[in-house]
């Protein structure tokens, strides 16, 4: 079966929020204060990411000019 881009997008997408929920659980786990951080900002970093993907989709389903190649 063929994915179209926006359903291998919508994976990446959730695979990233999987990363990110791991990230999460292992700063609450550690009990390294560097790691947490570490951990913390790597979460942060990756749901930024994962947010602006989910934007810029919207963006190019609404207004199909704008579409980045």
């Amino acid at each position: 079966k063929v994915l179209t881009v926006g359903t291998q997008m919508q994976q990446v997408i959730a695979g990233i929020e999987s990363a990110c929920a791991t990230m999460k659980i292992f700063a609450l786990e550690t009990q390294d204060q560097q790691a947490k951080q570490d951990f913390q900002s790597i979460a942060k970093a990756l749901i930024a990411f994962a947010d602006s993907k989910r934007q810029q989709q919207y963006i190019e389903q609404q207004e199909p000019q704008y579409k980045q190649m």
